[in-house]
């Protein structure tokens, strides 16, 4: 097995150098979907000179499969479902709304976590930069795209270091620019493609937050 990335922060750094035209500017906001992405998002950050915060989003699984997406929420109340594989699996309207109440409380106790008493970074009118640490199925970046185009921004630019060849041919729709690091046909899992994958925790997501706001942009 050939990983192409060492773990969150090598992904963030190579990512940034693919973003090098939106250094150094006073527009630019790098927003990163936690947990797994703030890393890679505080690298970008800190390689173009911007202002970094989080979009919490929550993915809603499948029940029974819940690594399967049938759905995400983000913050500011956006709701992306997969009509599809709500069909396919036969998800009945009383399941889904328990998974989705059973998320949002979980989205709001993170987003009070991270953020503490700080208000969102003012993004209308500026060139939003959306990270994660990659892409499988898309549904937790749509609801993101959703939240945030109901924030006006000059212009969303979707940065990850991996992800899917479908699922980029897909998102390349919703947003003024995508930027990908790594696209693979051969896609099992995002993890397939770090060394180190192990679990971002909320004490570190605290920490890289904190560790942003102290450095001048």
């Amino acid at each position: 097995m050939i990983w192409r990335f060492r773990d969150r922060h090598d992904a963030g750094r190579q990512l940034a150098a693919r973003l090098e035209a939106y250094a150094g500017r006073n527009d630019v906001v790098v927003l990163a979907l936690p947990r797994g992405g703030v890393p890679v998002g505080y690298e970008v950050a800190n390689a173009l000179g911007a202002p970094l915060d989080v979009l919490t989003v929550r993915k809603l699984g499948v029940p029974g499969q819940t690594e399967l997406a049938m759905g995400a929420i983000a913050s500011g109340g956006a709701t992306f479902l997969n009509e599809d594989v709500i069909a396919v699996k036969h998800v009945t309207d009383d399941a889904l709304r328990k998974v989705e109440k059973r998320e949002r409380a979980e989205l709001e106790r993170r987003e009070k976590l991270y953020r503490g008493t700080r208000s969102p970074l003012e993004i209308h009118g500026k060139t939003v930069i959306l990270v994660d640490d990659g892409i499988a199925t898309g549904a937790s970046m749509r609801a993101a795209v959703m939240a945030l185009r109901s924030r006006l921004p000059a212009r969303l630019v979707i940065a990850v270091p991996v992800a899917p060849a479908d699922a980029v041919a897909a998102l390349e729709q919703t947003a003024d620019e995508l930027v990908c690091a790594l696209t693979s046909v051969e896609f099992f899992a995002v993890g397939q493609f770090y060394r180190d994958f192990d679990p971002t925790t909320d004490v570190d997501v605290r920490r890289l937050l904190d560790e942003a706001r102290k450095v001048p942009v």
